[in-house]
């Protein structure tokens, strides 16, 4: 007999994240004109009010896509076939960057990493200072690695190129941290930010976001790289069809509007401690979890635990696909599994967008429960670990 499941599944997968009611409802609208005043003018309110969710005075382009489709646009729009671009590994998505970019002709001079620390400026430094001739044309950074649970510093790594004196460009993919952590774009010299629709923003998937410096506008006109759609030359126009390279998103773009006057409505600061606040209590509860049995956190230094997905490993001999199986299918919490090299070693708990403390300590619950379920060695009481630093803080 099939279990009859009820109520809502909790998503906490890193992405996407979950849609708040108003969202959806701004989205259940009729098709229109989308080339008509009020929605043109809707959409560039939209553009304008992205600006200081990056941080920027610059332009940002928008795109039918998604973060995939952003990384192309950074690149197609900056870069020449066999330029060289510094990649430091921080996870499955700085690598899948990279791959993208030699796909596209490009030459990646790889940093290692173990996806278990974040970027290391001094081997940034190091690594530019060797290039006496200039070859590297960009450094392309992850700010958080949903594969990993890791942050890395991103004033850091700008000081690192500064210190190399090296003109790079300084190429940023905030998909995980936009709205969900601080990020200065212009205080930080950053070049090209981009971002995607279903993470902080609380979106459905469906849009990609790059946000350009000066710098990175006067790249754009020597690259040699082909580009059409994401051509940001010919999206710097009034005309609607153009800017959208064809017909817009509309309902898209509708949801984006009320998720801008959402978080206009929060603001930046609370957010970004609303974010640390709650991440703050699934670490206390894995920290719990941690504590006898072999389970342990993917990033090893503290302070490069994101704020917006925790990685766990399970003890040696254990799957964590099954956790994620338990999870969902007895307890209805949805969460991300393991890429790549960290398949069946890691589960992660997404925990950025739309969410508050109950939803919280109902994931950690589920979660708990499939551990027990299991038989994987943890320790007990995560959940009132959770509960007590929520209480305290």
């Amino acid at each position: 007999m099939t279990d009859v499941l009820r109520g809502r599944e909790f998503l906490h997968t890193p992405g996407p994240t979950n849609i708040p009611d108003r969202i959806l409802r701004a989205m259940h609208k009729a098709a229109v004109d989308f080339t008509a005043p009020p929605f043109v003018a809707m959409t560039r309110s939209c553009f304008e009010d992205l600006k200081p969710i990056f941080q920027t005075q610059g332009p940002v382009f928008m795109y039918a896509a998604n973060g995939h489709g952003a990384w192309e646009a950074a690149l197609s729009n900056t870069m020449s076939p066999g330029d060289h671009i510094l990649v430091p590994e921080t996870g499955n998505f700085s690598l899948k960057w990279g791959m993208m970019a030699e796909s596209l002709g490009l030459v990646i001079e790889h940093l290692p990493g173990d996806w278990r620390h974040g970027i290391d400026p001094e081997a940034v430094e190091q690594h530019l200072r060797e290039d006496d001739e200039g070859r590297i044309k960009a450094v392309l950074m992850i700010h958080i690695d949903t594969a990993t649970g890791i942050i890395s510093d991103v004033p850091a790594v700008r000081q690192a190129m500064d210190n190399a004196n090296h003109g790079a460009l300084f190429m940023v993919d905030t998909i995980a941290s936009l709205a969900t952590v601080e990020f200065q774009m212009d205080n930080w010299g950053v070049d090209v930010a981009l971002a995607a629709s279903q993470k902080g923003l609380m979106c459905p998937p469906g849009i990609g976001l790059t946000a350009c410096s000066e710098k990175a506008l006067h790249a754009t006109q020597s690259a040699r790289l082909p580009r059409n759609y994401w051509d940001w030359r010919e999206r710097m126009t009034d005309a609607q069809y153009i800017r959208f390279c064809g017909t817009a998103p509309i309902h898209l773009l509708y949801g984006l509007r009320e998720a801008l006057d959402m978080l206009a409505e929060e603001g930046l600061p609370r957010i970004v401690a609303r974010h640390e606040r709650l991440a703050s209590a699934i670490r206390a509860a894995v920290d719990v979890w941690c504590g006898e049995g072999g389970m342990a956190f993917n990033a090893v230094v503290p302070g490069q635990r994101s704020n917006s997905i925790t990685a766990i490993r399970v003890p040696p001999g254990y799957d964590a696909e099954e956790v994620r199986t338990a999870a969902r299918e007895r307890f209805q919490v949805a969460l991300g599994g393991g890429l790549e090299q960290l398949k069946g070693d890691v589960f992660r708990i997404g925990h950025m967008g739309d969410l508050n403390e109950p939803m919280i300590l109902g994931a950690l619950g589920g979660v708990e429960a499939a551990l027990q379920t299991l038989n994987i060695p943890h320790g007990r009481g995560g959940v009132t670990a959770a509960i007590d630093y929520l209480v305290a803080n």
